[in-house]
Parts: C-alpha cells; sequence; structure tokens
C-alpha cells in the first residue's frame, strides 16, 4: 500500500504515536511523518505509506500556517502550558493596537534559535531529551520566514492573545510567541496551537486515526489518498521526450535545453 494521508493529529499524541498506530491499521512498517507536532498540539500531519516513504524529506520542506493562543504573564520551561512555570510577570498595560505594531516587526526574514524543547538531536540525542537531564546546550540559529500574521485577537480579561502564522519550514511557534511577548515587555507560553495547513493539506481536508480506521475496515481508503502529482502541483514541471523515458528511469543523466526539452 503506497500514498500520502492528510492526518490530523489530536491533542496528547505524539506524532511517533500517529506513526505507531497506522503502522498497526495498514499492516506495514514503512510509514513516516513528514514533521513533528508536540503532544499538545494538534493539527495537519501528512503521513507517508509504503514508497511514499520517500516523499517524507520534500513535504516536510512545505511551508506551513498555524493557529495559536498565548497566555501572557507566565512562563515555562516548555514554552508552552504542559511545562513547568519558571517565571511570572506583570502583564503591562496592553491594547490591541501595540500588539499589532509589535506583531508586524516579526514578518519577514530572520533567524531563530530552536528551543531545547525540540525534536532537533544534538551529537546524536534529541534536544528533549537533554532538557529533561537538565542539561542547556548551545543551538545554532536557523534562517526562518514568517509570511504573515494576522487574525489577531487580544482578550485582556484572559491576557491572551491569539493569530495565524504563515510561515517557512523550521519556525518554531513557542518560541516566536515568547519573543513577541518579550517584546511586549512580558512573558508569555502557548495555550493551544494548531496546525492548519502544511503545503497543500489543509484541516479541512484531514482525518482522525479513528476516521481513517473506518475508512479501513469498509474497503474506502482511495479517498484517503493523495496523488503525488497533487502534492507539488506548485513546481515547475518538464515533459520528458519519450525516447528518453526509459533512460531517465534507469538512473542516466539527463541534459534540458529550453528550446527543445529534454
Amino acid at each position: 500500500m503506497n500514498g500520502v494521508i492528510n492526518v490530523y493529529k489530536e491533542k496528547g499524541m505524539t506524532s511517533f504515536d500517529v506513526v505507531a498506530k497506522l503502522k498497526k491499521i495498514f499492516k506495514t512498517n514503512k510509514v513516516g511523518h513528514t514533521g513533528t507536532l508536540d503532544p499538545n498540539a494538534t493539527g495537519v500531519l501528512p503521513i507517508c505509506i509504503g514508497n511514499c516513504t520517500k516523499l517524507v524529506q520534500y513535504i516536510t520542506n512545505h511551508d506551513k500556517e498555524y493557529y495559536t493562543i498565548v497566555k501572557l504573564g507566565l512562563k515555562t520551561d516548555t514554552a508552552d502550558i504542559t511545562g513547568n512555570i519558571i517565571e511570572i510577570k506583570t502583564v503591562p498595560n496592553l491594547n490591541l493596537q501595540n500588539i499589532l505594531e509589535v506583531v508586524d516587526t516579526f514578518v519577514g526574514k530572520s533567524t531563530q534559535i530552536p528551543p531545547m524543547y525540540s525534536a532537533i538531536k544534538v551529537n546524536g540525542k534529541k534536544l528533549y531529551e537533554l532538557a529533561r537531564e537538565g542539561k542547556q546546550v548551545d543551538r545554532v540559529a536557523r534562517n526562518i520566514e514568517i509570511y504573515s500574521i494576522n487574525n489577531v485577537i487580544f482578550n485582556n480579561r484572559e491576557n491572551c492573545i491569539s493569530f495565524n502564522v504563515k510561515c517557512s519550514k523550521g519556525t518554531y511557534i513557542r518560541t516566536l510567541c515568547e519573543d513577541i511577548c518579550e517584546k511586549l515587555g512580558t512573558i508569555g507560553t502557548v495555550l493551544e496551537l494548531e496546525r492548519i495547513k502544511t503545503g497543500v493539506f489543509e484541516k479541512e481536508n484531514s482525518y482522525t486515526l479513528n476516521e481513517i480506521h473506518n475508512f479501513m475496515e469498509k474497503e474506502q481508503l482511495d479517498t484517503l489518498f493523495y496523488n503525488v502529482e497533487d502534492i507539488f502541483n506548485d513546481l515547475n514541471s518538464i515533459e520528458i521526450i519519450k525516447d528518453k523515458l526509459q533512460h531517465y528511469l534507469n538512473g542516466v543523466k539527463l541534459t534540458y535545453n529550453i528550446a527543445d526539452g529534454i
């Protein structure tokens, strides 16, 4: 069985949990996810099955869109509400206009240092494993781009800000939220985080594990799988001349002429 499924990861599960459950549903070990979501986060998690696991690295490179809610005045060691509270700070007198002005400064290209509670590996060990041991290590800053931050809402009664973020791969929303809060003169932690889009995969077209299991039992899997062409329809394409096709399939290096094609 080969294909890509747009899974909606529910709260409390790791991305690895999703992979493990799908291995049982489809009775195969060739299952891979395309971008880690924190256990407390929900949302779109494209899963590659069978030969399509070769596509994981390419789908991971797609841009993302998130919805998040941030609690002001509270800082945790994980940068989300599941962590231990390490600081409480008074929230200054803010209004939506103040917040919009600060948020706008984060749109564009910049660098970001990954949080300690992340799945990045350093010397063969994941950062979150080192963090749980109480260790801090130097992390290399990454180039990221925030394309837009919109639908900003400020709940001054609850001291919460919510917004949507469109960003490049490798962007940590928890770190972005902490940086925004710092520029607002306070601290903050993520209450809710939902990935609503990655590449062509959107929340509206995703399926929970229970729904996938039901499709499997009813033998209605065709509706679940994406065509590879649809996944990469944003990329340029070339047409291979028929008599050169077998050379291409055999791995022969081909040259491309704009006028004549391959």
